[in-house]
């Protein structure tokens, strides 16, 4: 498997198992050391111990927010009450990583939850799944059943005098279910809304209870840990980010799927070496890549030498989030890409607060006036004041990120919003109504391409011989930009669509 750059990069912790075991088969998983960890955790471990390795490790919570699981461990086994909750995130929200680590190895996300609930004294345990991930919801399900047949589960676990009974609770899908107290409103029947509270969830979470809540992945690298030792986990990763993280790597690169990478590693590592080489649309090249999911941010590339560590990241202002990377080449366009994220975001705000609610549909409808056209000096600041706005009063992580996309598309790219908003021409032709398709003669081979691949036939021409474009039925797809292979075909701004073709001179700076 080593011969093959797309795992030769990785470091399989968290994903050990990917493809090797039977996921509805428990001794499959007792057979890769499955349960020792537990059975160690049990019978010669206090839950003092147990904390203290984990807080050794410097592993840190893999939702997105890089919280310090010992710590949080740590406090919720200070806090003195007669019943506790151990938590798992099975991506309340959309993440990829999550569904397929329940999917492919739910034993090791039940025995990471066993032993946390050991170390913060739980005998109650969720693990809150989306609806939607059927798949997920039986593989945990079958192991779920399988460890209370086996005694890993319920009362006296493993005659250690130990109890904890856990079950899956399905979510309807919301997204902003991924935010803690919104998770647990969810849980108590309520409404999913966030809820600000003057104490953290360690000391009153779960009906009030102390609870522990942590992101699947978190809780499947625990296992390990215990049973190979803490400095065997700092051995990975860097100073302040040790361990690995899964990445969900798409977009237009060649390989595609669930990479898991070390922290130090760099996003060229990822996206050239794992991602096999680069661009995958001959001709094309690297433009960005987005980090963290909706609430994420762009990288540019001038900085793909930095790491994927969670210091490096939020340096660059974007966070970890969800482990999304979406690559980009040099036909995106910046401005779109950030009204696609606040468009979900503004969909899935929950409401609860004024700048939230009331902030993110003011900036994509700004967003939605740019890429159409009606975008006006003064836009940008707009956006930018509307975004400190959001970051300073919103009552949740959704509210304070969701203008991320946008900060970091303005930072890096904002002479495409410019371009947009004084020359109404989006140069990559992804906004319609700014865009206009021509194809150059003096390029055009005739090979009929764009012909076969326009949708609305506006595409006419005889063979080898140079084709055109007829404006009165073109719908500005973008198709037939995508198929030529001679680079005939040019985007100029909109305003060219009253111009006859043969009037317009097509190469050098004048069609710039």
């Amino acid at each position: 498997i080593k011969d093959i750059p797309f795992f030769k990069y990785q470091t399989l912790l968290v994903l050990r198992n990917r493809g090797l075991i039977n996921p509805e088969k428990i001794e499959d998983y007792i057979v890769k050391d499955g349960y020792q960890a537990l059975a160690k955790t049990l019978t010669r471990m206090s839950a003092g111990e147990v904390i203290k390795v984990v807080s050794d490790s410097g592993l840190r919570g893999r939702g997105g927010a890089g919280f310090p699981t010992g710590l949080k461990w740590e406090a919720c086994a200070k806090t003195d009450a007669d019943r506790k909750y151990m938590l798992a995130n099975g991506s309340a929200a959309i993440k990829d990583v999550d569904r397929a680590l329940m999917e492919l190895d739910p034993h090791s996300i039940i025995e990471g939850m066993i032993i946390g609930a050991k170390a913060i004294g739980a005998s109650k345990g969720y693990i809150y799944v989306r609806t939607d991930y059927s798949i997920a919801v039986r593989h945990l399900q079958t192991a779920i059943d399988q460890c209370y047949e086996a005694g890993i589960l319920g009362s006296n676990i493993l005659d250690s005098g130990f109890d904890f009974d856990l079950e899956i609770f399905r979510g309807g899908g919301a997204f902003i279910c991924g935010e803690s107290t919104a998770l647990m409103s969810s849980l108590e029947g309520k409404r999913g809304t966030p809820r600000l509270t003057p104490r953290r969830s360690t000391e009153s979470g779960l009906w009030g209870k102390p609870t522990a809540l942590n992101n699947v992945e978190t809780l499947a690298i625990i296992p390990q840990i215990i049973l190979n030792g803490a400095e065997w986990y700092r051995g990975f990763g860097t100073d302040k980010s040790r361990g690995t993280k899964v990445f969900a790597i798409t977009g237009e690169v060649h390989n595609v799927g669930l990479v898991e990478v070390t922290m130090d590693t760099t996003l060229r590592r990822i996206i050239y070496d794992i991602g096999g080489g680069g661009i995958k649309k001959k001709g094309r090249k690297f433009k960005a890549v987005h980090l963290g999911g909706p609430l994420g941010g762009c990288i540019p590339e001038e900085l793909i030498d930095m790491r994927v560590s969670y210091e490096d990241i939020r340096e660059k202002g974007v966070i970890v989030g969800s482990g999304g990377m979406v690559v980009m080449d040099d036909s995106t366009c910046m401005v779109n890409m950030a009204k696609f994220f606040l468009d979900y975001t503004a969909q899935e705000s929950c409401g609860k607060c004024v700048p939230c609610r009331f902030g993110t549909k003011v900036m994509n409808d700004l967003l939605t006036d740019i890429c159409e056209g009606r975008g006006k000096e003064g836009d940008i600041e707009l956006l930018q004041d509307l975004s400190e706005d959001m970051v300073e009063a919103s009552l949740c992580g959704l509210g304070r990120l969701a203008p991320t996309p946008v900060l970091s598309t303005i930072k890096h790219f904002r002479h495409e919003y410019e371009m947009h908003i004084n020359n109404k021409w989006c140069p990559t032709g992804i906004c319609r109504e700014l865009s206009t398709f021509f194809i150059d003669k003096h390029l055009c081979k005739g090979c009929g391409a764009c012909l076969r691949a326009c949708p609305a036939g506006a595409v006419a021409g005889e063979k080898k011989k140079p084709h055109r474009i007829n404006q009165d039925i073109c719908v500005h797809c973008r198709t037939c930009w995508d198929s030529c292979k001679f680079n005939s075909i040019k985007i100029l701004p909109a305003a060219a669509r009253n111009a006859a073709e043969d009037e317009l001179a097509y190469p050098g700076d004048k069609a710039a």
